[in-house]
């Protein structure tokens, strides 16, 4: 399972790179829980202003809504005003199609490097979904929404992502605490 970053750590991460379309891209990862093939793929009409959720294509072609937080909206907003794209959020350089996943990654790679984020468990682009995860989970929102969120058919599947949260891990350590007592 992917390292899940710290929300300080997402940011550094992000402040590294420097192409507009590929941050907003990676941004919106982080923001919504996507997968970086959802990510790159996202339809100008995948946003939903009115009820401000967007709209993913997720694996097997299954449908999910995710609340889109409003500064990440803004962000989108003047992202498309700078390109125009009729279609893709993410256009790739010429604007024939949507923003490859390897390019994507590579960008993020060459980031993680600049971010000097080079430790035993190295991030990848799924480390944003997972932090997202974390961040929720973190919050005490519920397991079962988190799941519907990240669009997995199984809740086991989204209760590995319990494992490193902070609140877990001081629970945790307060009921080894309480057990151990005395010993």
């Amino acid at each position: 399972m992917p390292h899940a970053l710290s929300d300080l750590e997402v940011r550094h991460l992000l402040n590294c790179v420097t192409n507009p379309i590929h941050k907003a891209c990676l941004a919106i990862m982080y923001s919504c829980g996507l997968r970086v093939s959802e990510a790159v793929s996202l339809d100008v009409h995948a946003i939903n202003r009115a009820n401000m959720v967007l709209k993913i294509v997720g694996k097997g072609d299954k449908e999910r809504h995710v609340p889109l937080p409003l500064p990440m909206l803004r962000q989108l907003e003047d992202l498309w005003r700078s390109h125009r794209h009729p279609r893709w959020l993410f256009p790739n350089r010429d604007g024939s199609a949507h923003l490859a996943t390897s390019t994507l990654g590579s960008t993020f790679a060459r980031a993680v490097l600049a971010a000097r984020m080079m430790g035993i468990a190295r991030p990848t682009t799924h480390s944003l979904r997972h932090s997202y995860a974390t961040r929720l989970l973190e919050n005490r929102v519920e397991l079962r929404v988190v799941q519907c969120f990240l669009g997995h058919a199984s809740m086991r599947t989204t209760a590995a992502y319990t494992h490193l949260t902070e609140p877990t891990r001081q629970q945790v350590r307060s009921l080894l605490d309480s057990i151990m007592a005395g010993l």
